[in-house]
């Protein structure tokens, strides 16, 4: 609910709020320049010193006015012309036109009503409700993402459009909070919407008479300092009963004209002062930095903006849409999913299509906004979670394990879990049994008992819908079909093979990028935009499931390139090994953040063995800083299987490459990855002490011995590898 709270007056008023935030940004500007350019009065001067000093230069004034940014301003009539200048208080000289700046008038008018008068002011008042609403909503989502308020500024990690609207969000909510608020109560002011708040004094009727006092002998200008004037209007000449009007910051005041005596004078209300408080906050008139603060952060909208797009696009795309989401309060079945990719949200479709069928009301949401409270009419929860990397948690699964442990299981709701992943891969369903695990522990009902869908298999999907509908006392029937991301076409441009001779048949396969929409280039989507580190899905002939390569390319390289070995039965392994120049391959690409080298200019430690040079060997050839990167690789005999050797070697003489370390197992005297980290272990620990990322790609059992070498090196400074993961210095991409 919050989400859509969010997402629809953000795509809906989208033009209306990126108009208003960079007219406003615009603005910002005006109040701070007249307030540097224009001379001020120093702090003991007062009114009564100041006017005669105006008044021996300009001897027909009729008013002087002073701006909240201190600029002090003349009018008079002199010979039937009106004139006017920006005063020096010093001198009562005028040091420049008092003209309106009309870039200003006509940007606050466009601002404040759209050049469309009282209609146009409504309708920028619902970009600021709209703006109030995505403020707060976008607030509880940022504290949602990052695990609660306390975690407000904990470091993001995720797809690069979605970082830096959360990013952007948690700098500048505030800020437009304040903005938006400020503008609702100003148009309500303009609107007489609130209680009247008017400034103006009695007019005097019992006047001397009498004309010719002395300005600067009148008690209340004397006491009156020029940083409280607002305006200071002379009488009507010849009119012996018009008066003196002074207004200040307390109020307004009417004085004779011939003896200088306060006559009647009314202070500021309760709520003009709140209206002035308000408008010096939006409008920074007065306080030149705020509104240049806030200007600068009324920019982040359009940002924001785009972002935001991107980010809904995206999950639109990976995400099926989902017919008759009823809210959680009102459904009796509540589907939660974690998925990194997507797929899993296309079983959830199914599942919560099937139940809907059977007369269900059901919700289905992401694992991360688990909230029994929110399940007033809830009777089961079923959670369907897929496993990130070795038994991480998918990406909108997050903080669900938190949640989990912090909510007392619901009486009358039973809960099951299903988990999906690849049963070749030693942590398969890893983080589905640890959530199951916890499910147990923390006392929940269980209607099903942990289940497992082994590579998305439709057929295992059916089984655990008939047993859940048993379960329910319903005939449940869940016939899924698989929904894939939109693939390309790649082409095969050149291979390089490799070995052979120890029967373990790799090439570095390179396909040229395929053609792009203009939407792509300018989005960069897709094929549009990539790193080395991110995955190649391609879907095998005779399969609807795809198989992930790490690329060992970047989009800026011009070509997708993979490293691929054969592997006993596999599918698609044999397929791409077999394929000839010029033959083709259906693929699309999934980003993956946590493996990215960062723009810090510290080292980078590269580990890896086999085909984990690939992503590796992208980092170094897109190395153009020429950041310090040591790479430890891993090979069975440098004859058969030194992938990219003579790119290596090339690399080191351009500066892209510190250091190479080799280790090559099918010798006489064969070494491993970890041996060589262990003799180096010195050199090692400096460099992390540095400040140094490890990224470690390859097979699971190298990528274990790794980790605990690394942990037997970094023990007497008392670091760990856990330790460096938290902090986002030890990442690994392992298969």
């Amino acid at each position: 609910m919050i989400r859509t709270f969010h997402r629809w007056p953000g795509l809906v008023a989208l033009a209306l709020l990126t108009l208003l935030a960079l007219t406003g940004a615009a603005l910002s500007v005006f109040p701070a320049a007249q307030s540097w350019s224009s001379p001020q009065a120093d702090r003991a001067l007062t009114v009564a010193e100041l006017v005669p000093r105006i008044l021996a230069v300009y001897p027909a004034v009729e008013q002087i006015r002073r701006a909240p940014s201190g600029r002090i301003t003349a009018y008079w009539l002199e010979g039937g012309a009106p004139g006017s200048a920006v005063i020096d208080p010093a001198t009562g000289r005028g040091v420049g036109p008092a003209d309106p700046n009309r870039a200003e008038r006509w940007l606050t008018d466009l601002h404040r009503s759209l050049f469309l008068g009282d209609g146009g002011r409504i309708v920028t008042a619902i970009g600021s409700a709209a703006m109030v609403i995505m403020c707060i909503s976008g607030a509880a989502l940022v504290a949602r993402r990052v695990g609660g308020w306390r975690r407000w500024f904990v470091r993001l990690r995720g797809p690069l459009a979605g970082r830096l609207h959360v990013e952007f969000a948690r700098a500048v909510v505030v800020g437009l909070a304040l903005s938006s608020v400020t503008s609702l109560w100003m148009t309500a002011s303009v609107f007489g919407f609130l209680p009247d708040h008017g400034i103006s004094a009695p007019f005097p009727q019992n006047v001397s008479g009498q004309t010719g006092v002395a300005i600067g002998k009148m008690d209340l200008l004397a006491t009156t300092p020029v940083s409280a004037l607002r305006e200071f209007n002379f009488p009507y000449a010849g009119d012996e009963t018009d008066v003196f009007t002074l207004k200040t910051d307390n109020g307004t005041a009417y004085l004779d004209q011939g003896t200088g005596a306060l006559l009647s004078s009314t202070q500021l209300t309760f709520m003009a002062r709140v209206t002035e408080i308000i408008y010096l906050l939006h409008t920074g008139q007065g306080a030149s930095v705020l509104g240049l603060l806030l200007g600068l952060m009324a920019l982040g909208v359009p940002v924001m903006g785009v972002t935001g797009v991107i980010v809904w696009r995206a999950g639109a795309r990976g995400r099926p849409r989902i017919k008759g989401n009823h809210p959680a309060a009102q459904s009796e079945t509540i589907i939660l999913v974690g998925s990194e990719g997507g797929s899993t949200w296309g079983f959830a479709a199914t599942l919560h299509r099937a139940l809907s069928e059977a007369g269900q009301t059901v919700h289905t949401a992401k694992m991360s906004g688990f909230d029994p409270a929110r399940y007033h009419r809830a009777r089961r929860i079923l959670v369907l979670s897929a496993t990130y990397g070795d038994g991480d948690a998918p990406a909108s699964a997050k903080g669900f394990r938190d949640r989990l442990a912090r909510a007392e299981p619901k009486s009358g709701v039973s809960l099951a879990v299903l988990g999906f992943g690849d049963s070749s891969f030693p942590a398969f369903c890893a983080y589905a049994a640890s959530a199951s695990e916890a499910v147990a522990e923390k006392g929940w009902a269980l209607i099903l008992p942990f289940g497992t869908i082994d590579r998305q298999s439709p057929q295992a999907f059916a089984r655990w819908g008939r047993e859940l509908g048993a379960a329910m006392g319903i005939d449940l029937v869940l016939a899924h079909e698989p929904v894939l991301p939109a693939t390309k076409v790649l082409t095969l441009m050149s291979r390089r093979d490799y070995g052979q001779e120890v029967q373990a048949p790799t090439a570095i396969l390179r396909f040229a990028l395929p053609k792009l929409s203009l939407w792509h280039r300018v989005t960069r989507q897709g094929f549009g935009h990539f790193h080395p580190g991110d995955l190649l899905g391609i879907i095998p002939a005779g399969s609807a499931v795809p198989r992930f390569y790490s690329l060992a390319s970047g989009s800026r390289d011009g070509f997708v390139e993979v490293v691929v070995r054969k592997h006993p039965g596999g599918l698609c392994s044999g397929q791409l090994l077999s394929l000839a120049v010029g033959g083709r391959v259906t693929a699309f690409l999934r980003s993956n953040p946590g493996f990215r080298t960062g723009r810090s200019a510290a080292p980078l430690i590269l580990i890896g063995a086999g085909t984990g040079i690939g992503p590796l060997a992208g980092f170094v050839r897109g190395n153009k800083t020429r950041r310090p990167v040591h790479l430890f690789f891993g090979m069975r005999h440098p004859d058969s299987d030194f992938l990219y050797a003579p790119e290596l070697s090339a690399w080191q003489t351009e500066g892209h490459l510190q250091r190479l370390v080799t280790a090559v197992s099918r010798t006489e005297r064969p070494a491993y990855v970890q041996d060589e980290l262990r003799g180096d272990s010195a050199r090692i620990t400096r460099l992390i002490r540095d400040g140094a990322r490890v990224m470690v790609c390859g097979g699971r059992d190298m990528a274990a011995g790794v980790a605990d070498v690394m942990a037997e090196i970094l023990a007497p400074s008392g670091l760990t590898p856990a330790r460096l993961k938290a902090e986002g210095r030890y990442v690994e991409d392992v298969y």
